[in-house]
């Protein structure tokens, strides 16, 4: 019990502060002055979830051992004595926070791979977040894919060529699914060379989070998550809730790194300037590194609020093992071609569409008794296909969209400049 109130409880002041018997002495105040807390029986009987009966006797030998003659002399309260009252400490994850500024210190000044230091901070923050919970009862961790609330989520990809946006219509699997390894650029979520899956779950909020410039256009598509994945949900710690005893010793570690957990989602999706993107990523991509490859829980991306559009809208990130594509079932032979528009009497009118040009059937018509050479060259395996990844997505072609971008709007908080001239003043000596 002692230990306990040493933890999480503080003895109140028996006296008014100086401010307090400034108000209690003023006449025309009102003010009536009682001590902070709880009494000291209440506050075991509620902390140990005890009788009051029960309580008054812990409180006696609690008071007992904490009993010294000289104060009890001078007329000074000692802990624990019948008149205490008691109120609980607030949780502080100040040690939680100089920790993660060290971790991003860490990474932009020491030691960026196989940090040792880094790898220990966010095993502390991570292990056994699927555990937790919300004060509603939701998991940090949730389900995504067949059969669940989060089954399938939208790409965008900006062109400024025709030619290059037929391309990707004719083969959305591979132009507006993850980008090869050797053309994808640095995220908040990947280093330059991992390829990932960034996804949203609306179709507009995908278009602002590629940020087209006016007069692009934008392929949207929808793919589906074809496998049981496990996504950490950043937006669910902003609510993340422990309960237990005060009386288990790692309860108040437990309700720290909580009240860490309730900031970290802000700072993994702030907004960062483009000059600022080199280092400023350094850490979240850290945490999606340690995620996709060390943590003990396994996850298979993240769900994040979007920083460009406002709303109940979310961003998700598959990590590299869950990004894979499946490829479009075409037979051998087939010929695909798209076109942007046609021309008419009053000019170029704008059509978007795809033609795939497949062979007979009889020609195509696999013969029993003989390996199927075509099913056998398209699988995913073999010296021209060295991904092993089980795919996780699957292109779902008539949701295919292209969008031309007209204009754009910015929400912004306007403030006015003031000016001030002031006439110099000569010094007096």
């Amino acid at each position: 019990m002692q230990v306990a109130f040493e933890q999480h409880y503080v003895r109140t002041s028996d006296q008014p502060t100086s401010w307090q018997y400034t108000l209690m002495s003023d006449r025309e105040s009102s003010y009536d002055w009682s001590r902070d807390g709880e009494p000291v029986t209440d506050a075991i009987a509620n902390a140990a979830e005890i009788p009051q009966e029960a309580a008054e006797d812990i409180q006696q030998i609690l008071e007992a051992e904490h009993d010294d003659f000289d104060s009890a002399a001078m007329g000074e309260e000692t802990e624990f004595s019948g008149d205490t009252h008691y109120e609980e400490k607030g949780t502080s994850d100040r040690v939680w926070q100089e920790e993660w500024r060290n971790f991003e210190s860490s990474l932009k000044t020491e030691a960026r791979f196989f940090s040792r230091t880094a790898a220990r901070h966010l095993a502390s923050i991570f292990d056994g977040i699927d555990d937790l919970r919300t004060r509603r009862g939701q998991p940090l961790v949730v389900d995504a894919g067949p059969g669940t609330g989060f089954p399938s989520v939208y790409r965008a990809r900006v062109f400024q060529s025709d030619d290059k946006l037929e391309e990707a219509l004719c083969r959305p699997d591979t132009h507006l699914g993850s980008p090869p390894a050797s053309v994808a650029a640095a995220g908040r979520m990947n280093a330059r060379g991992i390829s990932v899956f960034y996804g949203a779950n609306d179709p507009k909020v995908a278009i602002a989070e590629v940020r087209p410039p006016v007069g692009s256009q934008v392929a949207v598509a929808r793919f589906e998550i074809i496998k049981p994945l496990r996504l950490l949900d950043l937006t669910a710690l902003t609510a993340v809730s422990v309960t237990g005893s005060i009386f288990d010793s790692d309860h108040a570690g437990r309700m720290e790194r909580a009240m860490f957990l309730r900031t970290l989602s802000a700072r993994i999706t702030r907004p960062v300037m483009p000059d600022d993107e080199h280092f400023e990523y350094l850490a979240t991509q850290a945490v999606a590194d340690f995620l996709a490859t060390e943590s003990s829980v396994p996850i298979d991306g993240i769900i994040f609020p979007s920083v460009q559009a406002a709303g109940d809208v979310l961003n998700a990130v598959l990590f590299h093992k869950a990004a894979r594509v499946e490829a479009l079932a075409l037979p051998k032979g087939s010929e695909i071609k798209a076109r942007t528009g046609h021309v008419e009497e009053e000019g170029w009118e704008e059509d978007y569409e795809v033609i795939e040009e497949v062979p007979p059937a009889a020609e195509t018509k696999h013969k029993p008794g003989w390996p199927d050479f075509a099913a056998l060259a398209a699988m995913p395996w073999g010296p021209h296909d060295p991904d092993w990844r089980d795919a996780s997505l699957r292109v779902v072609l008539d949701s295919v969209t292209v969008h031309r971008v007209r204009r754009v709007e910015f929400k912004t908080d306007e403030f006015i400049v003031t000016r001030r001239r002031w006439e110099k003043r000569k010094p007096d000596f």
